[in-house]
């Protein structure tokens, strides 16, 4: 398989993939880091499967890393990522918001809207002053939360999709600002992807569900698959509604 970016095409830039030591979000950091890119590995608890996928990254493409752990939801620690990528890097040219959840347990109360929406919008805050002119801003979203305004999602996933949804619309809110300041803004969205921990966590709550939506959808994009088309986004051009749609959206109803 080609890598879906050039090589070359990301020499001397930074990255921050949030969320990122496994999943989508590390497959993420394998692809920005084969176009070049420096890239920054954020995890909450999996310290050790991040550092083992710097090491993968550094000694396969030749490319600085830095691991830092931070907890999204809390403003000081974002803060403290921040500071260590700007000692380290001088600056973070490509920012992607691919951290989610609210599926948990044994988080809290409201976790899924304190993650999904006031921490995207903490950590696009927290890192506009250490981004420069050309730099580039992806929220990583499903169709279940992006089309939930018209279409219904599973009850499992619903309190997920709705904050989802706030995250993304509370980030849109800033695209008039972030244009002023030379920085591109685009969601990326794709159905349930096959292998991820939320399609886990959906098949223990609701048997059966991600073979019914396999089977509704033709066919659900891996992680791999989706990791492409986020590195992507990171380089092609944006859309006039700021919006990357991967694959048949038919069985959901209208677009926003």
């Amino acid at each position: 398989m080609t890598e879906p970016l050039p090589a070359g095409s990301l020499d001397g830039k930074t990255a921050l993939v949030t969320g990122s030591s496994r999943g989508v979000g590390a497959d993420t950091v394998r692809d920005l880091a084969a176009a070049g890119a420096n890239v920054v590995i954020n995890f909450r608890n999996k310290a050790p499967r991040a550092e083992k996928l710097a090491r993968e990254v550094n000694e396969k493409y030749g490319v600085q890393t830095l691991v830092v752990g931070a907890d999204l939801t809390d403003p000081e620690s974002v803060g403290s990522m921040m500071g260590a990528v700007n000692d380290v890097f001088g600056g973070l040219d490509l920012l992607v918001l691919n951290a989610s959840g609210g599926m948990e347990q044994d988080l809290g109360e409201n976790y899924a809207m304190r993650l999904n929406r006031d921490a995207q919008v903490n950590v696009l805050e927290q890192a506009l002053p250490i981004m420069p002119r050309g730099g580039r801003v992806v929220f990583v979203t499903s169709h279940q939360a992006h089309f939930i305004r018209t279409t219904p999602t599973m009850p499992e996933y619903e309190p997920v999709a709705l904050s989802k949804r706030a995250g993304e619309d509370a980030l849109r809110e800033r695209i008039p600002d972030l244009a002023e300041r030379g920085i591109d803004f685009v969601v990326v969205s794709a159905d349930m992807i096959e292998g991820t921990i939320t399609a886990t966590l959906l098949n223990r709550l609701n048997p059966g569900a991600i073979d019914q939506r396999r089977e509704e959808a033709g066919s659900l994009l891996n992680v791999a698959e989706f990791a492409r088309e986020i590195a992507r986004a990171a380089v092609d051009e944006i859309p006039a509604d700021n919006e990357r749609i991967c694959g048949d959206v038919s069985s959901f109803h209208g677009t926003d």
